[in-house]
């Protein structure tokens, strides 16, 4: 029976579970969603980079017959968002009633409840656990807005635990990275839209040299994903010129959590000789 719920959204679900072809073209028909899968089926795989029988085991995995079964209920559903009251209001140009504040946080809110709403828990469960595994280095890199949330991440990940690097925001700068890369690293790839083509490089050639690669996108996925092992997307709108970040960060400091929970015996005399580093140094004031 073909699937009832949004299209990105079964898409988004099923990308663990597919072969590399079959994400690949998963991840070209999100980033091109909808238009990519309205053509002929020869033309979304010459623009995939895949088979007209990857096409087919794509849609059927989904739950589909067939292609042309798949783009009726594409179309379908198209349809219904282009008649959506909602959707209506969404692009008729005209501000919402209420102060900014209220708006934004609003629009902030609802983006947290939609992402907790996708994430698959036993998806976010092995990327903590990757995270965790002190056999592993861990890398951490993003595009031109979201290097500061890598930043982050790695501020607070090399309290948790050793062997945490910051990929740096010079493109120069990522061949040494790479170089240095082995099997069984993890690379954390934040990347969102406009997707970067430096960031889906660096994630390609990291998955070439044996590195995990944990992805953390918007909801309408990073050509990335097809490189990576786990993939956790966010809701990003925002009533702004530029996408919200907030998901982003709370799906970090989530990662952070548990990390910490996995490692809190190792985390722990961590945490208290970077304390006593710090009382030593007199880094921070004291209050009286």
């Amino acid at each position: 029976m073909p699937l009832t719920a949004p299209m990105d959204e079964e898409l988004r679900l099923a990308l663990p579970d597919l072969t590399r072809a079959e994400r690949q073209l998963a991840s070209h028909i999100l980033t091109h969603y909808p238009v990519a899968a309205l053509g002929s089926i020869t033309a979304l795989a010459r623009a995939g980079g895949v088979s007209s029988p990857t096409v087919v085991r794509l849609v059927q995995k989904l739950g589909y017959k067939g292609y042309s079964d798949f783009q009726r209920a594409l179309r379908a559903q198209v349809e219904a968002m282009l008649v959506s009251p909602l959707v209506k209001q969404a692009h008729s140009g005209a501000a919402p009633e209420g102060h900014v504040l209220t708006r934004f946080a609003g629009a902030v809110a609802e983006n947290l409840q939609a992402t907790l709403a996708q994430i698959d828990p036993t998806e976010f469960d092995a990327a903590a656990a990757l995270l965790a595994d002190p056999t592993r280095r861990i890398f951490a890199m993003g595009g031109r807005i979201t290097h500061a949330i890598a930043d982050y991440f790695v501020t607070l990940m090399k309290v948790i635990r050793p062997e945490v690097l910051l990929m740096s925001d010079m493109s120069n700068a990522w061949p040494p990275a790479l170089l240095d890369m082995k099997p069984g690293d993890v690379l954390l790839v934040f990347d969102i839209r406009r997707y970067e083509n430096a960031v889906l490089q660096v994630a390609e050639v990291a998955r070439e040299r044996g590195a995990e690669i944990v992805l953390i996108t918007d909801r309408w996925v990073s050509p990335a994903a097809a490189h990576a092992r786990h993939v956790l997307p966010c809701h990003i709108e925002a009533p702004s010129a530029w996408d919200s970040n907030a998901t982003l960060l709370v799906l970090v400091e989530t990662l952070l959590a548990a990390v910490q929970g996995l490692t809190w015996e190792v985390t722990e005399p961590r945490m208290k000789r970077l304390e006593d580093l710090y009382t030593r140094t007199r880094l921070f004031r004291r209050y009286r």
